[in-house]
């Protein structure tokens, strides 16, 4: 490998109060809290529409908002439920499934309603940074190289981009460096829903034994979240896996995307051949993005670990609380690994009513002062990534991530020194879940 020096003149484009890098969950949820407080906020993202897994990554359902009793995601992401909800793109109110094309629309509308400026098609592909504070973001679009400076930075890539360019210490996957399989979701029509809930049948029960056994599948991976019902005969499929992924790496990327388009095919002959309802449906299409669950933790002044999984774990920096189980999909596909998996995904649960806290020190990175994360890339142990990484969980981050880039400027102050609670005081009048601030 041959190395190269390369220097260019770039143009500064744009110079908001906030920069948000990624139009994920977490991102558009920091966009939204940071223009609520008054600042210019410019949102960057790589690909063409705003919501990653929920809208180009086909992601069929939000996961859990409430924790049976509360209301977990408030604020922001009741905002964006109760969007979604009143443009009919909740097929199914009690799961949230999601009807991506409608969500798209839904995002668009709330940032541009709330005044932030956003582009498509807009890469981050480095930063400068002196002493832990970073000046400027290094942007691709179509017409080349240019740089964003802002005061404050908000890493909403899920992986971590941003943070890792300017220097932050992360983690990835297990002790074995082994992460998370991903899934090319994907959207099927012609399902008899009816039928399907008539049956009883459950595509991870028995069936796919025989499956097995018949050699419908090349790998025998029994974890099979299943199919969303999100239309009136349409069905988002959460199915298959792309084992020994690295979703920071663009050829295990690429390797994970014609494999996800190839065994889709094996679950579609599954599903028409064994279960009842499915036998007329017809693959629509399979996500532009492929479903990544986890890749680098951002080292943060705390770590939110598997032992703060509890409903008496409360922070005196207390920014939110979640409830998701832990939820580290198996490694390999094998019965093995299925049955630890099942093991945990069991224990590790959370009754009704019952929530642990997330404190704000997971947001802020160690060495950097005007950086924060949201998202799936927050400062966690692997077992609390596995809950924290859904898409409520994101909006959660996200809404204390962009208040507190908000602060950070108005105080002309590191993101390791602002008031906590006058943040704690600004995520309660936006209506964020907070029951131990007063």
């Amino acid at each position: 490998m041959s190395e190269l020096n390369y220097n260019k003149k770039l143009t500064v484009r744009w110079q908001p109060d906030v920069l948000v890098a990624g139009g994920g969950p977490a991102g558009i949820a920091a966009a939204l809290a940071a223009g609520s407080q008054g600042l210019s906020v410019r949102l960057i993202e790589a690909h063409s529409c705003l919501g990653g897994m929920g809208t180009a990554g086909m992601v069929p359902a939000f996961s859990l908002f409430t924790d049976d009793v509360n209301f977990l995601s408030d604020g922001i992401g009741r905002k964006i439920y109760n969007a979604l909800k009143a443009a009919g793109g909740a097929y199914d109110e009690r799961i949230m499934s999601i009807r991506a094309e409608v969500l798209k629309r839904v995002y668009d509308a709330l940032l541009s309603e709330a005044g932030v400026e956003y582009t498509f098609h807009t890469s981050l592909v480095d930063v400068t940074v002196d002493g832990g504070t970073v000046s400027e973001a290094i942007c691709a679009d179509k017409s080349g190289l240019f740089a964003i400076r802002a005061k404050v930075f908000i890493d909403g890539t899920g992986d971590g981009d941003l943070a890792v360019f300017a220097g932050a210490d992360y983690e990835k996957g297990g002790i074995d460096g082994r992460m998370m399989p991903g899934t090319l979701c994907s959207l099927w029509a012609g399902i008899d829903w009816n039928k399907v809930n008539n049956s009883g049948l459950k595509p991870d029960n028995c069936k796919i034994e025989q499956a097995f056994n018949a050699g419908i599948f090349i790998l025998e991976d029994r974890h099979l979240p299943g199919m969303w019902r999100v239309g009136d005969k349409i069905g988002g499929g959460n199915i298959g896996h792309t084992f020994d992924l690295d979703g920071t790496d663009s050829e295990s990327l690429t390797r994970a995307l014609v494999w996800g388009r190839k065994s889709v095919l094996e679950y579609e002959r599954y599903y028409k051949e064994y279960l009842q309802g499915y036998e007329d449906m017809e693959l629509v299409a399979t996500g532009s993005l492929l479903g990544v669950r986890e890749t680098r933790r951002i080292k943060g002044c705390y770590t939110l670990n598997v032992k703060d999984f509890r409903a008496d774990s409360v922070f005196e920096d207390e920014i939110g609380r979640y409830s998701y189980p832990v939820d580290i999909h198996i490694a390999k596909p094998d019965k093995a690994s299925f049955d630890a998996f099942m093991k945990e995904y069991t224990a590790m649960r959370m009754g009704p009513g019952e929530s642990y806290g997330i404190p704000y020190r997971i947001l802020t990175p160690e060495k950097l002062n005007n950086v924060l994360v949201a998202g799936r890339c927050v400062s966690t142990d692997r077992s609390m990534q596995a809950s924290i990484r859904v898409m409520p969980g994101c909006f959660i981050t996200g809404q204390a991530a962009g208040i507190a880039a908000a602060l950070a400027v108005e105080n002309t102050a590191s993101i390791h020194n602002i008031n906590i609670h006058e943040l704690q005081k600004r995520l309660k009048e936006q209506g964020a879940f907070l029951p131990n601030y007063e």
